[in-house]
């Protein structure tokens, strides 16, 4: 049989081809949005077995698992790697179309050499034993996969209350060249509906700021100040989870008199949570273009829907989904604000929903400020719209109605070391694009003009949107 994953696996075509091993193959990268742990990176952790590094923690993993009847036990609970391993294993052949059949070979191909295979319960054993051997090899650790990948620069995500010592003693390392950047994500500040999360939250954040927030103005007192400490730690991007964009404009004395009902132990109405995530992420996002920043802006999940299972097992464990709220005249009016007043940093915006595609493709147009180039981005398929089709519907609407060749790239957004292989698969995706369009005679036959598209998009675009300081291609 042929193997699956090989040199040429998603590129159709001969200009593909093309594309892809001269221009992109060898291509640095800059994760700039992931959600691996600081603490491991700076620990260098390694891994007993491929469950530990494969499956603990990976949210897509389990849901597809419990999609296919296998028990909570080997998803969660207290079953041995081995046996969880054993039951994803067997479980991949029912995953064949859905994005975690590629997703997975292609780990086991560049991280393990395992690209003789598909992994079955009949090849269970011989994969677990490859792997065991590249796990027990000095590189095999989270710093050696960052180096692995070619990876350059991650930026995580952060709460304002973190130390980030971890971040600090990474910079300081003279021995690791890959460069780990906090980012901003400061949600917890709009959970009014949760009081009691919500207070200690506030507690934590008054102790570690030595402020008394007692007040509206004294809790941005303090987020100005965790703002300050980050840009100081090398941070240059915020990030910002809704359900949606509200846009609401909110007198102080309403945003005043929430914060107080919260603060005394009352839950905030629905209305009054929209209310106070609006006036507080316009308030932050001030203080990111204040400071330079990139804003990005996460919007369109359900989140823990299975209320059961939310009790058992927490947040983040595979129960969210696609929301359907409206975006478009609360998104235009917030932006809008912001611009009114030279007060809109450079934003990327991800929908969960790909109905709102459109959306976001044709609102980048309207605040685009004639001096930054892409200003405005629609973020690339995000979650459930990271796979094939997902990302070239997002790549279709900003064609057609923005600028493709301005799009900052690929981004793991993942817990996992082992997930920069898909930057690898947007990568190839994307050139398989453009090579089709060649081939259509819809691009001109130029490989050198759409190679620099390809190595813009992959690279450059990225590392001077953000104001990194990082090699160019021609000299890396």
């Amino acid at each position: 049989m042929k193997k699956f994953i090989h040199e040429d696996f998603l590129l159709e075509t001969r200009i593909a081809r093309t594309l892809y091993h001269e221009y992109a193959a060898d291509l640095p990268i800059i994760d700039y949005h992931c959600h691996l742990p600081p603490d491991e990176v700076a620990q260098d952790k390694r891994w007993e077995n491929l469950t530990q590094v494969w499956l603990y923690g990976d949210h897509y993993k389990w849901r597809a698992m419990r999609s296919n009847g296998v028990s909570e036990r080997y998803c969660t609970g207290n079953a041995t790697d081995r046996e969880k391993f054993d039951q994803f294993a067997a479980s991949m052949p029912y995953f064949l179309r859905n994005p975690l059949y590629h997703w997975s070979h292609l780990e086991l191909a560049r991280y393990f050499g395992v690209d003789d295979c598909l992994l079955s319960s009949d090849t269970a054993d011989d994969v677990w034993q490859k792997t065991q051997a590249v796990l027990a090899q000095p590189h095999a650790s989270a710093r050696g996969f960052m180096q692995q990948s070619n990876v350059v620069l991650v930026c995580t995500t952060d709460d304002p209350t973190d130390t980030l010592e971890h971040h600090q003693a990474v910079a300081a390392d003279t021995h690791f060249d890959v460069k780990m950047l906090p980012t901003w994500r400061p949600d917890k500040v709009f959970a009014v509906h949760r009081p009691d999360f919500f207070n200690a939250w506030i507690d934590k954040l008054a102790l570690i700021t030595d402020l008394r927030i007692d007040s509206v103005a004294a809790l941005l007192a303090a987020l100005q100040q965790r703002h300050d400490f980050f840009h100081a730690v090398g941070c240059r991007l915020a990030d910002y989870g809704l359900d949606t964009v509200v846009g609401e404009a909110v007198d102080a004395n309403t945003v005043e008199a929430i914060f107080a009902k919260v603060r005394g132990g009352e839950a905030a109405t629905d209305q009054e949570r929209w209310q106070f995530q609006s006036a507080l992420h316009d308030a932050c996002a001030r203080m990111d273009a204040a400071s330079n920043w990139t804003m990005q802006i996460h919007f369109g999940a359900m989140r823990n829907n299975n209320t059961r299972n939310f009790h058992a097992l927490g947040p983040d464990t595979g129960f969210d989904s696609i929301g359907d709220w409206s975006v478009a005249h609360g998104l235009s009016r917030f932006l809008d604000r912001l611009d009114q007043d030279d007060a809109l940093p450079r934003t990327i915006l991800y929908t969960l929903n790909p109905r709102d595609n459109e959306v976001i493709g044709t609102m980048l147009g309207n605040f685009m400020d004639g001096r930054t180039p892409g200003k405005l981005q629609f973020g690339s398929g995000w979650w459930f719209n990271d796979q094939l089709d997902g990302m070239r519907r997002q790549m279709e609407a900003l064609s057609q109605l923005g600028l493709l060749r301005r799009f900052v790239g690929m981004l793991t957004d993942s817990r996992s070391f082992l997930s920069y292989t898909r930057h690898e698969y947007f990568r190839r995706l994307l050139c398989n694009m453009l090579g089709s369009d060649i081939e259509a005679g819809l691009l001109p036959h130029d490989v050198e003009l759409i190679g620099a598209m390809v190595q813009d998009i992959g690279y450059r675009n990225a590392a001077s949107y953000f104001g990194f300081e990082l090699p160019d291609v021609a000299s890396v």
